[in-house]
């Protein structure tokens, strides 16, 4: 198995930046704005994107939105023992709701995400905010906004780990599978 190095703590700290510029130009006004991370990799990322649009001046709620019991493949990747339950700060009804995840690939986990949103109420908008896209869709989804674009083959994983507690630490690396991905 093959292992790739992508950008940087820096590179990586930079796109983060730029995700949370564009959201704050769209968004300096907007009533009822709410970030949510999807479980687990945009947790993080979620959170980091919140503070610094409440630098920058501008307020969302933030929270945390589980995907496990709407995946598509449950079958063949049960619950696992450990998971972040949904948590939504504010009411979605009639919100403007940021979903964030750290990677994006087929759109699997963001169509589990949509459907785990419509079930706690129906928002007044819904966009998508990626660190990483990486191509290889199988839904037709776009992010909204997008940190990095990665030309990464379907037969590799792409692998962000942000450090709650020291930033510095931040990785993103690819991993090449022993076998292809099965659709």
């Amino acid at each position: 198995m093959g292992t790739r190095t992508q950008p940087d703590a820096a590179s990586l700290h930079a796109a983060i930046a730029s995700v949370a510029t564009a959201i704050a130009l769209r968004h300096r006004t907007t009533p009822q704005l709410l970030l949510l991370g999807i479980a687990n990799g945009g947790i993080e990322l979620a959170a980091r994107l919140a503070r610094q649009l409440t630098a920058g001046g501008v307020n969302s709620g933030c929270g945390t939105i589980d995907i496990s019991f709407h995946r598509d493949d449950i079958g063949r990747h049960p619950i696992p023992k450990e998971f972040v339950a949904t948590m939504i700060p504010q009411d979605v009804n009639g919100a403007t709701v940021i979903l964030v995840d750290d990677v994006l690939h087929s759109g699997r986990s963001v169509k589990a995400a949509l459907d785990e949103l419509f079930d706690h109420g129906r928002p007044a908008s819904v966009e998508l905010a990626v660190l990483i896209d990486r191509g290889g869709r199988r839904l037709p989804l776009a992010p909204t906004y997008c940190g990095l674009t990665l030309a990464v083959p379907d037969t590799d994983k792409v692998v962000v780990r942000l450090d709650p507690r020291a930033p510095k630490n931040d990785t993103l690396t690819t991993h090449a599978y022993v076998a292809a991905r099965q659709p």
